[in-house]
Parts: structure tokens; C-alpha cells; sequence
């Protein structure tokens, strides 16, 4: 057997993030592949250890762009629980809403890039048009298209009137239409079925031993969704359907995603239509901290996502500590792409909807000693060049 690696990245025509995949070949035929991350680390969690609580809520947001509001949400829901700070009703409405309009844009986004990956160029289009329309919606909640940065301790910096309400429960008609469409194409194309179907089929017993989370668990059955289990914000007041799949392969994961932005645009109509009355802004933001620590999670697009925060007391925190999900469906999967075709990896890789960005992660240790270290930039370059 002549094997062939072939590496896919660090560098993708497609997925816009730096990662390599080693893909070993016989002819065709996929028969070993490792996942090379560290090339976009960024140190997030010393800088949030570095700076105040309240400057963690800008650096919490742009540990990933496309889901920021959901970790400011983890992020400022554990500090609240160590300032003894309880955010009022309409405030926990208004963050449900953001971070499900950010759950719509993000499953259209990935749902677009897997129609260039199988060549579907016109479809990733037409997608990506309807995204700038979600992105649009949460400009009129947030003030920003892209870095919501409207979380605070204690409620939101930005309350929502009647006039935006009303022309966001307008543009959902909209973009519900459109999810229903992509639904149908998802469903019923030729090209997209034959693509994703029986590729990268994880069992429901075999999801639960690589851990892997979010909707690339629910597409093999397993029915886990924290918004559910564990409801935060405002997720214990308004009805919803988790969704799931027994199929367990490239084309469930999709459609999963699909159904969800379904479901998440019912759930951003039910708390519009209900939002409560009372304040939402909070008159003083608290800038210290009791010294305890706390276990915050939330229900990211891409899954379970969590924050570990250690404060000793003041201003600023001891550790921060993020387990994002791209890092268990990013670093658990490499046996899914065993027994496919080459050209089967993309199309499995693009399924588990992988965020680099928030996964990086790097930890030096002393072989001899045990003893972990933090390295700058410069002198972890010159440790990786000898």
C-alpha cells in the first residue's frame, strides 16, 4: 500500500480561518487524517486575566465574531453571579433575542459555505445576501452589525422601542420565508443529498465517547441543548423545540442547523411580542468582585460553551478559563473522515461548522519538571524553530 499525504490548509478557499488537515491517502481513499492547529492564537484568556471585569466584556466578544454575543453572555452571567447582580426581565428578553438573531446568522453562514464547498455557488449566494438581512436586525437591536457589545452587568446598555420591535417582527416574516426555501433546497436538491448523505456518520454511541457538542451531537440523536437543560437569559419563559436527528451524517448536521434557525426565529417573535415592561439599563455597572468562583454555560450555534472564572476579590480577575466547542468538534473527529474519498473531507470538515479562531489554544510544559510556563510570541517562535 502506497499511502500519500496530502494537506488540506493551513490556508482554505473556503473556510477562512488557518488550520491543517494531514490527510494520509491510498489512491482515494482516506486512511488516516491529523488535525495541526496553532496557528491563530491569541492568548485571550491572560489578556482577560489582565485587564478589569468590565474591559473582559469587550475581550469576551472578540474571541469569535461570528458568536460574540453568546460569550459575553457566558462571560457576564458567571461575573454577575460573583457581583450578586441580577439582571431585570427585559434585559434577559433583549439578550435571548441577540443571541438567537446571531444563532440565525451563524447556521446561514456555515449553511452557505457548505453550498461553495459541493460547488453550489449560486445557492452560497443567495444565503449570504439573507445573512446581511439577520445582520441587519441585529443592528437594530444592538447599534452593530457585527460585535453586539450590548451586555452589561446588570441588564444591557441598550433598551429597544416600539418602533424597531415592530419593523424586526416585520423583516422575520422575511427571513423565515427564506430559511423555509433553503430548508426545501437542502432537502430535495440532488447534488446537496448525494454530497452529504452517509458521509461522516457519527453513532449516537460513538457522539457521546468523542464528546462532541451542539448540533453535531442533536444530528446523531443525542438530545442535549443547554437552553433546554439548563435555561439562561430568558430561555425558562419562551417555548421551544429542540431539535434533533437520528442520521447522524453530514446531510443531519445541516439540517439540524436549518431547523434550529427555524425555531430561533419563533423564539426572537415570542419575545417580542412579549417582552416585558420595567427597565432594561441599569442606572450603575459594578466594577468588583467577590472572591468565589463559578461555572457558567450557554448554548452556542456551535454548542455547549463555557466559562471557568476564578476571582480572589477587586477589579480584575484571577483566571479565565474558555472551553469553546469548535475545540471537542474540531479535535474529536478525526476518525469520522476514515474509509471516505478525498473529496469527502471537506464536505465533513465544513459539517462540524469549525471556528479556529476560538479554539486556539497553547500550553508549554517542562518535560522534566512538569512546570507549565506562558511564552510571549517571540520566544514561543524561537522555541518552535529549533
Amino acid at each position: 500500500m502506497a499511502l500519500v499525504e496530502i494537506p488540506i490548509g493551513p490556508q482554505h478557499p473556503a473556510l477562512h480561518e488557518p488550520i491543517m488537515l494531514k490527510v494520509r491517502t491510498d489512491g482515494e481513499d482516506v486512511v488516516e487524517v491529523t488535525v495541526n492547529t496553532g496557528y491563530n492564537h491569541r492568548g485571550i484568556e491572560k489578556i482577560l486575566e489582565k485587564n478589569s471585569w468590565v474591559r473582559g466584556m469587550y475581550i469576551a466578544g472578540r474571541v469569535c465574531g461570528i458568536c460574540n454575543a453568546v460569550h459575553v453572555q457566558t462571560y457576564v452571567q458567571g461575573v454577575e453571579k460573583l457581583m450578586g447582580v441580577e439582571p431585570p426581565p427585559r434585559a434577559n428578553y433583549i439578550r435571548t433575542i441577540v443571541m438567537e438573531l446571531e444563532r440565525i446568522h451563524s447556521h446561514i453562514l456555515i449553511s452557505a459555505v457548505m453550498a461553495e464547498i459541493t460547488g453550489f455557488a449560486t445557492l452560497f449566494m443567495l444565503m449570504m445576501r439573507d445573512r446581511e438581512r439577520v445582520m441587519y436586525l441585529k443592528e437594530l437591536v444592538t447599534g452593530n452589525r457585527v460585535h453586539a457589545d450590548i451586555h452589561t452587568f446588570g441588564g444591557v446598555k441598550r433598551d429597544l422601542d416600539e418602533v424597531r420591535r415592530s419593523r424586526i417582527l416585520d423583516e422575520l416574516e422575511k427571513v423565515e420565508e427564506r430559511l423555509k426555501y433553503y430548508k426545501r433546497v437542502f432537502e430535495t436538491d440532488y447534488t446537496i443529498v448525494r454530497r452529504l448523505s452517509e458521509v461522516g456518520r457519527i453513532r449516537k454511541s460513538e457522539a457521546l465517547r468523542l464528546s462532541v457538542v451542539g448540533p453535531t451531537l442533536r444530528g446523531s440523536g443525542v438530545k442535549s441543548d443547554v437552553r433546554f437543560e439548563d435555561p439562561y437569559a430568558a430561555y425558562s419563559e419562551i417555548p421551544f423545540n429542540p431539535v434533533y436527528r437520528d442520521e447522524g451524517d453530514s446531510w443531519a448536521r445541516m439540517m439540524v442547523r436549518l431547523d434550529e434557525a427555524l425555531e430561533s426565529v419563533g423564539i426572537v417573535r415570542h419575545a417580542l411580542e412579549r417582552l416585558p415592561q420595567g427597565p432594561a439599563v441599569p442606572k450603575a455597572v459594578p466594577r468588583a468582585a467577590k472572591p468565589g468562583e463559578v461555572f457558567s454555560r450557554v448554548e452556542a450555534p456551535r454548542g455547549e460553551l463555557i466559562y471557568h472564572i476564578v476571582s480572589t476579590g477587586g477589579t480584575n480577575p484571577y483566571r479565565v478559563k474558555i472551553r469553546t466547542p469548535s475545540f471537542l468538534n474540531i479535535l474529536n473527529t478525526e476518525s469520522t473522515y476514515l474509509g471516505h474519498r478525498l473529496a469527502d473531507v471537506p464536505v465533513i470538515f465544513a459539517s462540524y461548522d469549525p471556528c479556529v479562531s476560538c479554539t486556539e489554544r497553547v500550553l508549554v510544559v517542562d518535560e522534566r519538571s512538569g512546570r507549565r510556563t506562558y511564552m510571549s510570541l517571540r520566544e514561543l517562535a524561537r522555541v518552535g524553530s529549533k
